[in-house]
């Protein structure tokens, strides 16, 4: 039987401090060389569909595998990433997981898989937040106004705690950054403001978030302070972007979740005597930030460790709640 769990269900079980050791856990097994995550392909798709643009694709799919070992479960994301999807009144991204015994080989779980996605992400910026921020109040501001600004700014709440944040800036070019500003001052208690540019965003901000699609900077780097933490959470191709050259110049170190990834996004590109290190070696508590006035730099591109911690994680607390629907998939042998 497969056991079906819809984002309902996923959402019942999933709670942002639980999740956070199991995603540090995660990223110390991926630094020990603890885990199995080939290559991730990403590819058009939706090319021919438009009779008027037969040639340009609708969006992105990707194919995320992953096993922890000693896990119970191996895990496979399927996304996609489609940008004319909230037109469509739909999300920007959309995951599956599917799930599979470790040692069967059969397939025992398919989850939905945006909300896996997006907090196993915002545990990333809170881990970074908790780890690599300067220590006293945090000035928090966050570019984009999507739904992964918001899982960032509340695992970073969870994290590092909440009664650390003096305010929380929000930067988005559409009226988004109103909603966001307003639902995350409810949620957290933490007075939220819509900001008109992205330099009122930075500026003398502790924690910086970009969580875009970005082609472009998405801030001014010289804009900066001294001490600013930025994570940033959107690149993953050659041709997003939400850095410029002069945030990389700034920054004393730059960590990413897959140095090797992150080096061929259009953030790091250029950069090719740039050392990125490993943010595994930040959890485990081997590097990180050496003085309180050194900018800090956090590139995430994703593993699909992550979503295998994540997606056990829920799964058997979903188990051992009854929830989901069970389906037969396999023939009797």
């Amino acid at each position: 039987m497969v056991r079906v769990l819809s984002d309902g269900d996923v959402a019942s079980v999933l709670d942002l401090e639980e999740l956070l050791p199991v995603v540090a856990d995660a990223f110390e097994k991926q630094r020990a060389g603890e885990v199995e995550r080939p290559e991730r392909p990403h590819y058009p798709i939706g090319t021919g569909l438009d009779p008027d643009a037969p040639d340009d694709p609708a969006g992105t799919g990707l194919c995320m595998p992953a096993y922890v070992h000693g896990a119970d479960y191996a895990a496979t994301k399927l996304a996609t990433v489609v940008e004319d999807n909230p037109e469509r009144g739909l999300p920007t991204v959309t995951a599956q997981i599917e799930v599979i015994d470790a040692e069967t080989g059969r397939s025992v779980g398919y989850l939905a898989g945006n909300r896996v996605t997006s907090a196993r992400t915002g545990c990333i910026g809170g881990l970074a937040a908790r780890e690599l921020a300067v220590d006293g109040p945090l000035e928090v501001a966050v570019i984009g106004a999507g739904t992964q600004a918001r899982w960032q700014i509340r695992a970073i709440a969870a994290a590092a705690g909440v009664d650390r944040f003096e305010s929380i800036r929000v930067f988005s070019p559409s009226d988004s950054r109103i909603d966001c500003a307003r639902d995350l001052e409810s949620e957290l208690g933490v007075a939220a403001t819509p900001v008109e540019s992205p330099r009122e965003a930075v500026t003398d901000a502790d924690v910086v978030v970009t969580a875009t699609t970005s082609t472009e900077p998405v801030f001014p780097g010289e804009a900066l302070a001294d001490g600013a933490l930025v994570v940033a959470v959107g690149a993953y191709t050659p041709e997003m972007r939400e850095l410029d050259d002069e945030t990389i110049a700034r920054a004393a170190r730059v960590f990413a979740d897959v140095p090797d990834e992150a080096r061929e996004t259009g953030d790091l590109r250029g950069h090719e005597d740039l050392e990125v290190r490993p943010f595994g070696d930040v959890v485990a508590g081997a590097d990180g930030r050496e003085s309180p006035a050194e900018i800090v730099v956090l590139e995430s591109v994703g593993t699909a460790v992550l979503d295998a911690a994540t997606a056990e994680f829920v799964f058997d607390r979903a188990v051992e709640r009854g929830l989901g629907t069970t389906v037969s998939l396999y023939e009797r042998v």
